[in-house]
């Protein structure tokens, strides 16, 4: 679990006082303790070598899996420049691309499942580029900083906005629901004024709002965020929503508002009050204190 100050990482909490635009819409804050620190999840990395030329496998499809035109949908770049292109053309699309070389087992191995998920995932676009084809791709791991593989990187609108190296199926999985998501049920929030629309929004209904604050490069909170979605699927009478602290200095500042110190932190909000709150990312614990603001009497 990530700790939030002003540059994103801090070790003590931080006393900000409520801002004024939020007080007609929060009548009291919570002042629950947080939960224990969580660990964040470590990455596998593969094994570190100096002295290698930085280069990848050829990513293959699972043993005797057929080719189709569904796996036309990742694309294999072959240069700097047919790189830059695909990012222009993907606008403000989610981007996965994956480093990988010829010699690389588990690159051959994850490569499968992107395969998958470019089947599923229509508004994402996904990107493979083989480190030691040639002059021209080895350039472009150079330039973009890739040392080993397979080393899977996120792009929007042409920046970077995340990397990891050496991960497995579920946390691909995990990391392109969570920087691609725009259609499942989970409202986006990208600054105050958005949670002072939600929140009046629900006042009629008096539902019971579940806010997911966490950051961009945040392990928990990706790791947590897929029963985020599976939950605002299932759940009918819960608002689910999110907002990334760091998107933005509106972002921020309802952090240091509502004294979030932790992430992931869930806000339960329901008729402009601020009822509690969960920090962590055990599912479990999530679900249960969901279930507990809905009256419903959960023992642990």
């Amino acid at each position: 679990m990530a700790t939030v100050t002003n540059n994103l990482i801090f070790k003590t909490p931080i006393s900000i006082s409520l801002h004024p635009k939020l007080l007609p819409l929060f009548s009291r804050v919570s002042t629950l303790p947080f939960l224990p620190k969580f660990p964040s999840s470590r990455i596998s990395t593969t094994p570190n070598s100096h002295n290698r030329t930085p280069v990848i496998p050829r990513a293959t499809a699972a043993p005797g899996a057929k080719k189709t035109e569904k796996q036309e949908r990742v694309q294999r770049v072959h240069s700097i420049e047919e790189f830059d292109s695909a990012l222009k053309s993907a606008k403000e699309r989610l981007v996965v691309v994956e480093y990988a070389a010829s010699d690389s087992e588990e690159s051959s191995q994850i490569y499968p499942f992107m395969v998958e998920l470019s089947r599923s995932c229509s508004d994402v676009e996904f990107i493979l580029v083989m480190g030691d084809e040639s002059a021209k791709t080895k350039e472009l791991l150079k330039r973009e900083k890739v040392e080993n593989v397979p080393h899977f990187s996120f792009y929007k609108s042409s920046e970077k906005i995340h990397e990891e190296e050496g991960i497995g199926p579920d946390m691909l999985v995990g990391d392109v629901l969570y920087y691609g998501d725009s259609h499942s049920a989970v409202v986006q929030l990208h600054g105050v004024e958005d949670v002072q629309k939600l929140i009046e929004e629900h006042k009629v209904d008096h539902k019971l709002i579940v806010l997911d604050v966490g950051l961009k490069h945040c392990g928990p909170c990706v790791k947590v965020y897929p029963t985020v979605v599976k939950l605002s699927r299932q759940m009918d009478s819960v608002v689910f929503a999110r907002m990334n602290g760091d998107e933005n200095e509106s972002c921020m500042q309802f952090l240091r508002d509502m004294e979030v110190v932790q992430v992931p932190t869930f806000l339960f909000i329901r008729d402009g009050n601020i009822e509690g709150r969960y920090v962590g990312s055990g599912k479990g614990e999530l679900i249960g204190e969901i279930l507990r603001y809905q009256g419903v009497r959960v023992t642990y």
